[in-house]
């Protein structure tokens, strides 16, 4: 015959009718064993291995019946709220909240990394196709808009941090972090201009798309040595196929190899180093967010924070640098002065000096708004996410930019033709982000057996 025992443990401080009139009510746990269906019969192993635990969290107002007390009937027509219980077995926890709020959370964070991954690839497409639009008036001044991006954005970033500290969400604790950090990263986003900006000028578009992959493969590099990450093999191959997929679907057909070939070694390592510096610039500013939540005791460090100090600092390092990036482009640097006033004459589209800036300045404005979504875009996906899942959100706007500079846009003229291999790479380069993102089921761990923590002392 089958029997149900139970036994009901009781935790917290059991105090007298006298005193429980005065001592504030204490919150109590019920924690019930029973032993459902046990056979008599059968061996004690096998009866302990049936043990439940139910455990009953019960409001402070019911505690009267526990221990005794009466408060002379005032809560006896309290309704009570149910009884919330979580049955724990030898070798699982059923109904525990702990695991829902978890996989409710696991979802959130995959949903809110999926939206910014998208809102990357977006921005990233807008970027690319504005800075082609932007350069119809701007043809003459390409130096210019690229100082505007430097500087001006130092205005932009600092101005929206001012605002979000005057609103409380950047706090004292957030703007007394450790500054150097950012001096690295500007002085890397400079190097990486520089050098980018030398060895653009002796290769050609296609082979440029070619050795901009390396990028992806700086930052798992980076991310190995100074994250201690560790990539599994469908990690690894997923980013090769991302980056041979860009390859394919930009350059097949191009003449990129035999570029290469001409433009000489010292052109593409400069160009590789470049890319270098952008890969340990994306995997530093991870170590900021990483290292910032230690010091912050896990609360976020708010990213303007880092666009503003970072931005500075590589202004700072580009106004240094500006005697050999205005040779680079042509541009005596006794001459730079009058050469940005026409620049910044075309930009506005006022005065004499108008010829051929039509479009400005919409087009630019476009381009600055574009880019600095897509800054702010890149840099929260990689705040909730990685440097390398970054990359790979905005490593897909290439081929969509590519593509649509084969319809008809405005003040673009003739609209160019795919490249031999579009449909393939592209299809190669899809297939590299489900590669990367599909994780193996792994068997479920074993659970040792739970363990109900004492109750604190009171």
């Amino acid at each position: 015959m089958a029997t149900t025992t139970s036994r009901r443990v009781t935790t917290g401080l059991i105090t007298s009718v006298q005193s429980h009139s005065t001592l504030r009510p204490r919150s109590m746990i019920s924690l019930i064993r029973r032993n459902h269906h046990i056979n008599l019969r059968l061996p004690s192993p096998i009866a302990s291995a049936s043990r439940r635990w139910l455990i009953e969290a019960v409001p402070p107002h019911a505690r009267s019946s526990w221990d005794g007390s009466d408060d002379g009937g005032a809560q006896a027509d309290v309704k009570k709220p149910g009884v919330c219980g979580y049955a724990i077995t030898g070798n699982e926890i059923e109904g525990s909240s702990d695991e829902l709020v978890e996989g409710d959370q696991q979802r959130v964070n995959t949903m809110e990394m999926v939206m910014w991954a998208a809102a990357t690839a977006s921005f990233g497409v807008a970027n690319r196709v504005m800075y082609k639009l932007a350069l119809v008036p701007l043809k003459q001044y390409p130096f210019f808009l690229a100082q505007l991006s430097t500087f001006g954005y130092v205005a932009v970033y600092y101005s929206i941090l001012y605002f979000r500290y005057r609103a409380g969400t950047v706090t004292d604790e957030m703007l007394s972090v450790p500054k150097m950090p950012f001096l690295i990263a500007g002085v890397l986003q400079a190097l990486a201009a520089a050098a980018g900006m030398a060895a653009t000028a002796n290769l050609s578009g296609p082979s440029t798309t070619v050795l901009s992959q390396t990028f992806l493969v700086w930052q798992i590099f980076f991310s190995i040595i100074f994250l201690r990450r560790r990539y599994s093999v469908n990690q690894i191959l997923g980013c090769t196929l991302v980056a041979l997929g860009v390859v394919v679907s930009v350059a097949s057909g191009s003449g990129a190899a035999h570029s290469l070939k001409e433009a000489g070694v010292f052109w593409i390592l400069l160009m590789v180093l470049s890319y270098l510096f952008q890969g340990a610039d994306t995997v530093l500013k991870e170590v900021i967010f990483i290292d910032s939540q230690k010091r912050l005791k896990g609360a976020s460090l708010d990213l303007f924070i880092v666009n503003s100090y970072g931005s500075a600092f590589q202004a700072i390092c580009i106004a240094l640098l500006l005697p050999f990036l205005s040779k680079l482009w042509g541009i005596p640097f006794n001459q730079l002065g009058s050469y940005l006033k026409d620049g910044a004459a075309c930009f506005l589209n006022v005065g004499t000096m108008t010829k051929g800036c039509e479009g400005a300045p919409l087009l630019p404005l476009l381009f600055v708004v574009a880019n600095i979504g897509y800054n702010i875009a890149l840099l929260r996906l990689l705040k909730i996410s990685s440097a390398v899942v970054s990359s790979l959100a905005s490593t897909v706007s290439v081929p969509i930019a590519v593509f649509l500079f084969t319809l008809p846009l405005p003040y673009l003229g003739v609209a160019s033709s795919l490249p031999k291999g579009f449909m393939g790479g592209t299809v190669v380069l899809v297939l590299g982000m489900l590669v990367y993102s599909w994780t193996p089921q792994e068997p479920n761990p074993s659970h040792s057996d739970s363990v109900i923590p004492s109750p604190p002392p009171t």
